[in-house]
């Protein structure tokens, strides 16, 4: 990945509906070549989807939680069929495997406490836990989808 490709990183992290003309302006190039070095970042992995960012007060999902879960089982089996009970819960929105103290991290979003309690005890039939704990944010400080590019 070279300057300009990462100059085009840059701008569509920002906004993917930016028009390929505005973006080769931005970074020296016309538009074909601008166009075609999207192309390939593209088919390459760089780029791994278009979306659309939801607001998520918009959508009424106030609450934020991060829940912590530990486990006393640590084989395959166990994973998957966690794993899998998690990608059904459509207010868990990241799960990730954790080193230390936590097994595994969850962020879940959600319109109040009482919906929460729902998703709660969906998680806790999917699985055998040895320990559950839930924080709730007050404040989102910082939130972006922006990677940063320098280690390309």
């Amino acid at each position: 990945m070279d300057r300009i490709d990462k100059a085009i990183m840059a701008i569509l992290q920002r906004d993917f509906s930016t028009p390929v003309s505005e973006i080769a302006e931005s970074v020296g190039l016309s538009q074909t070549p601008c166009w075609r070095r999207i192309k390939k970042l593209e088919e390459d992995g760089f780029i791994r989807a278009r979306v659309a960012l939801a607001e998520p007060e918009t959508l009424n999902l106030r609450l934020t939680a991060f829940v912590m879960v530990k486990t006393a089982q640590h084989n395959e089996a166990w994973l998957k069929k966690f794993a899998e009970a998690v990608r059904r819960i459509p207010e868990v929105i990241e799960l990730h495997r954790m080193s230390g103290e936590t097994d595994y991290l969850m962020k879940v979003v959600c319109p109040d406490m009482e919906r929460f309690d729902k998703v709660y005890k969906k998680l806790i039939s999917a699985a055998d836990f040895s320990d559950v704990r839930s924080s709730f944010s007050m404040e989102t400080l910082k939130t972006t989808t922006e990677l940063p590019l320098d280690y390309a």
